[in-house]
């Protein structure tokens, strides 16, 4: 037991270097985990034997190794994430009667991971492994309203596609849409992907808060007026804090 605070620490600079833009000085890494500088250099040269972070001597930056590299690769193989969210979206089936998926943002595409579905439903194009653009979607844009202003910028440089002839169609229009979604905790995608259907989506967090993934249930439009969204809505919601807490994340703060 007496290894444990050691564990932790150890744990503690892979979390920080993952969650940094860039590899970090040692001081930095000292200060920000309250650690003696001596303790952190010994620390991170212990990792480093064992190829878990990477001294770059002309930066003086210390940054995440190959070995780190190969345990998030075989995060990816085993796709722990679609593991721990098929009984939520089954639990979601169950209890709203629509199709369930759980989406990620890749670029500046929703790709569609997982889908659950209730026997003799309609097919949508949103199937696993499709990309849409992530403006467009519930999913998508449930992830955006997460993420910094700068990022989505970055993400959307010009003017955005429609499918249908709905939905944003301009970096202003999808700041605003994104600003309505913080606000209300969800996103709503009415007819920007398929006509007559509309999709409500909620995101699910990591450890430090910041957006994962996200659920979603689609429906026919007629099957849920507008009036009955904010109570599909809270299941939507209730899943994405399940996921989230089998996920090890936490509520952040959502950015702007």
């Amino acid at each position: 037991m007496h290894q444990v605070p050691s564990a932790r620490r150890t744990l503690a600079v892979l979390r920080l270097l993952a969650s940094s833009a860039g590899p970090l000085p040692a001081s930095a890494i000292a200060r920000a985990l309250g650690l003696p500088r001596s303790s952190a250099y010994h620390l991170l040269n212990e990792m480093a034997a064992e190829n878990f972070v990477v001294h770059l001597p002309e930066e003086r930056l210390w940054g995440l190794g190959v070995a780190a590299f190969e345990i998030g690769s075989a995060y990816l193989r085993q796709g722990p994430l679609e593991r721990l969210a098929r009984l939520p979206l089954r639990r979601l089936v169950d209890r709203t009667g629509e199709i369930a998926q759980l989406g990620v943002l890749h670029g500046a595409e929703t790709l569609y991971l997982l889908k659950e579905q209730p026997p003799r439903h309609h097919t949508l194009v949103t199937d696993v492994g499709v990309r849409l653009p992530a403006h467009l979607t519930a999913s998508g844009r449930a992830i955006l309203a997460h993420l910094p202003s700068a990022q989505v910028r970055a993400l959307f440089p010009g003017p955005l596609v429609t499918r249908t002839g709905h939905g944003p169609a301009s970096l202003r229009d999808l700041r605003r849409v994104l600003a309505e979604d913080r606000r209300r905790g969800w996103s709503i995608e009415d007819g920007h992907v398929t006509e007559g259907f509309a999709s409500i989506s909620a995101c699910v967090l990591d450890h430090v808060g910041h957006p994962t993934a996200a659920v979603t249930v689609t429906f026919h439009r007629d099957s849920h007026p507008e009036p009955a969204w904010p109570a599909l809505a809270a299941h939507v919601q209730t899943t994405a804090a399940e996921l989230t807490r089998r996920l090890g994340g936490r509520t952040g703060q959502t950015q702007t």
